[in-house]
């Protein structure tokens, strides 16, 4: 669906559209700068918008099916960018993907939106109260998406590192379900790894354009430091998640054999302990069978013979076992 549809004259909205036929007919013009903002618009909407700027066919087709990577891409005067924004959620403590697909001619912005994380609310309404900025043309308003974008990764680096120190607690005070937070928090870090790290070649692409202004290029590479700076951040989240990850499972491991272990002692005591118990029934048994041919059954010291030799047997057994800490 159309978010908004104008014409913007020295930096100044001068006109609103009522169809896309319309809006790319003052693109054709040059009666100013086109902006068009589409929010999940369906395949036939975005062929029409196609057909109506002289879109390339590939690129039409690649806006149409989300779940791009962050890329730029050239198709004669127009670039198609795309970019991942993000968000993250304090109630779930996840982070939410978008997607922003735009266009840029040489009089014309087509801004498509995925996702309800890619919002970017409040960006014409900023660069319309700057008319010094949006006159500059399309790369002024590609300039502020690609710093919103960028801007908005700051609250989710914050969320992460405070995932992250969440988690190192967890390692060390042996919370049960830390390794499946540990992998979910992983797989969040690698996603917006994938989001983040094209950002800096996308830049010193457009950077290098010769259509580019100097003031232009200004902007582009306070974004492009800043894009690097976070960018270091998730890498440095990825690699101390591996390496709480290793740790948990040393501690894990570790938790284990103490648990074998203990457990080994405690069968220990329990075969010690039968087998004490065990030697005094032998003898019983021996002597209850009542054979005839059994002298110590008629024998006077046949009664006191039978329980020292129970007594004897249980005190060995017990000696040995104490000897080797089995009890």
């Amino acid at each position: 669906m159309i978010i908004d549809s104008a014409v913007y004259k020295d930096g100044k909205r001068v006109a609103e559209p009522a169809s896309l036929a319309e809006l790319a007919a003052a693109d054709r013009q040059g009666a100013g700068l086109a902006w068009l903002g589409l929010h999940e618009p369906t395949t036939e909407e975005l062929a029409e918008v196609g057909r109506e700027f002289a879109l390339h066919e590939l690129a039409v087709e690649d806006a149409v099916h989300a779940h791009q990577r962050p890329k730029l891409e050239w198709y004669g005067d127009v670039a198609f960018l795309v970019l991942r924004p993000a968000r993250y959620i304090d109630e779930k403590e996840e982070v939410e993907f978008g997607e922003v697909h735009v266009f840029v001619g040489p009089n014309f912005v087509i801004k498509i939106r995925h996702g309800e994380a890619s919002e970017l609310g409040g960006l014409r309404q900023s660069l319309e109260s700057r008319p010094d900025l949006l006159r500059r043309g399309p790369m002024a308003v590609v300039h502020a998406v690609v710093d919103r974008v960028v801007d908005d990764y700051v609250p989710v680096v914050a969320g992460l590192e405070n995932d992250v120190d969440e988690i190192e607690s967890e390692v060390f005070g042996r919370h049960r379900h830390v390794s499946r937070r540990t992998y979910e928090l992983i797989r969040e870090v690698i996603e917006f790894r994938r989001a983040i790290h094209p950002l800096p070649e996308i830049l010193l692409h457009l950077m290098k354009d010769p259509d580019v202004g100097d003031e232009e290029k200004r902007y582009l590479r306070h974004v492009h430091d800043h894009a690097l700076r976070i960018q270091e951040h998730v890498d440095g989240f990825h690699e101390l998640l591996r390496n709480i990850l290793s740790v948990n499972l040393t501690l894990e491991t570790k938790a284990l054999n103490e648990a074998g272990n203990r457990q080994n002692e405690e069968v220990k005591k329990i075969s010690a302990w039968a087998a004490i118990l065990f030697a005094p029934t032998l003898v019983g048994t021996v002597y209850g069978m009542n054979f005839d041919n059994m002298p110590e059954l008629h024998w006077r010291f046949g009664y006191p013979m039978a329980l020292g030799m129970m007594f004897a047997v249980s005190l060995g057994l017990y000696v040995l076992f104490k000897r080797r800490r089995w009890i």
